[in-house]
């Protein structure tokens, strides 16, 4: 069998009934942060100008817009949802894949789900399918400099979810991976870059191509044989090595090995930011203490270096401007991005006096060597440094599973309600016992 006919086969078998419990609890955990970064981006001005205009249009009632209460048909629901949740830069990724893997599987396997009045157990092996094939074909493609992930190889997650759910064999399975593929959009980093929100409707865009896909199948539509070799080996990466989609398949799922995040900003930001916060912490060190700050990163580092973002994402996408609003305001969580911070004339300030620079050896994907190297010059003359290596929240240094509970409570707290935001921690923490996904999907708006 080839990587596709592989891949195929294993999404077909896939079962919670022959997966260790390891892996239903992974999923369930990644499914409640991907939720939560769902409803928190919701709240943001345009995707509830976005919400709106959905719910205007004639389709039929069978999906949340979550954060926003009402129904519309999957296709648009996972546009609009996928859209939010990655508004705020707080979803989690694969290290191993080189994206965000759920984002891309989540909201449309949700939405199906939803529609369908599936079991939880349906819902979660549609998730670890999903993102299984996504994660080895993006750790199979090293892109071109200046194409971004998202939106690329999540077509595939997407329509990979929606075929398991609707209990595809194998062989519709692969069809429908070949088609999504020709599917996959084309996308840049700078938009995100320049801070430009078009860059969110990325996962959106890819979550809807994906459900098209399977409905092609169903009519009936033909694909390449090896649709991904085409996209990705000619146009959308420098290179495209399919065996290395099935290195250690049949071991630890890589739902498995994901990381969540800490920080509201882009995984990038996390290596400078994991040791510029452990060096204040153990030395005490504030802001006004400090004359200037040298990042030593990964060579997209400098695409980072703009001091003065001109919007919360923008501030996302930008080294400077992270590390400086840590040492201001000690921590770099969402509101740490937007006003008052964003305008802040501390941060402002001392990200003016942030200085980036390369190590060609360093990549997110080692964990044998740093990712970041942060030297702190004071005052008074004085220089410490510290490194990261491995992120915490990786899978190779993990953050307990209450820590993301709590993130989640902090995210969708606000929107849902604290005590509606509890009740989804509770059904997402036996998610494979629900009868009805709908038991779940009805708490993801607020309370009439």
């Amino acid at each position: 069998m080839d990587y596709l006919d592989r891949l195929s086969r294993f999404v077909e078998e896939t079962s919670l009934e022959h997966l260790p419990e390891a892996a239903v609890r992974a999923a369930r955990l990644v499914l409640l942060d991907t939720i939560g970064a769902m409803v928190a981006g919701s709240a943001l001005p345009e995707n509830r100008r976005l919400a709106g205009s959905v719910r205007e249009r004639q389709s039929r009632a069978a999906a949340t817009l979550l954060g926003h209460g009402g129904r519309v048909d999957p296709l648009l629901a996972t546009f609009v949802n996928a859209t939010a949740g990655v508004a705020l830069e707080v979803d989690e990724g694969s290290r191993l894949g080189g994206g965000h893997p759920a984002i891309h599987v989540i909201p449309a396997a949700l939405a199906v789900a939803e529609e369908a009045g599936a079991e939880g157990r349906r819902l979660l092996e549609s998730i670890i399918a999903g993102y299984e094939v996504c994660s080895r074909l993006g750790g199979a493609t090293t892109p071109r400099p200046n194409v971004h992930s998202h939106g690329t190889w999540g077509t595939i997650g997407t329509a990979v979810a929606v075929a398991k759910l609707a209990g595809f064999d194998a062989g519709s399975v692969k069809a429908v991976i070949n088609l999504a593929a020709s599917m996959s959009p084309a996308n840049t980093w700078t938009t995100a870059l320049e801070g430009v929100t078009i860059r969110n409707a990325y996962p959106g865009r890819s979550g809807l191509e994906g459900i098209l896909a399977v409905d092609l199948h169903r009519a009936g539509f033909t694909g390449l044989r090896d649709a991904p070799a085409d996209v990705y080996g000619t146009i959308l990466a420098d290179r495209f090595e399919p065996q290395d989609a099935l290195d250690g398949l049949g071991g630890p799922l890589r739902i498995q090995q994901n990381y969540f995040k800490r920080y509201a900003c882009c995984r990038y930001n996390h290596f400078a930011l994991d040791a510029l916060l452990a060096m204040a912490r153990a030395e005490r060190l504030t802001a006004d203490q400090v004359e200037r700050v040298v990042v030593t990163t990964i060579p997209f580092g400098p695409r980072m270096a703009d001091p003065a973002p001109a919007s919360m994402l923008a501030a996302k996408f930008s080294i400077p401007y992270a590390v400086a609003a840590a040492l201001v305001l000690g921590r770099a969580d969402a509101p740490a991005f937007v006003e008052p911070a964003l305008t802040d004339p501390r941060i402002r300030a001392l990200a003016a006096r942030v200085e980036v620079r390369v190590d060609p050896r360093m990549s997110p994907r080692r964990v044998d060597y740093p990712t970041a190297v942060v030297e702190i010059v004071r005052k008074d003359g004085r220089a410490s440094s510290g490194s990261t290596s491995v992120v915490r929240g990786d899978f190779e240094d993990p953050v307990p599973a209450a820590e993301i509970v709590d993130k989640f409570l902090a995210l969708a707290g606000e929107t849902l309600g604290a005590t509606r935001a509890r009740d989804v921690v509770r059904l997402v923490e036996q998610a494979e016992t629900l009868k009805d996904v709908r038991d779940l999907t009805a708490l993801l708006s607020p309370a009439p």
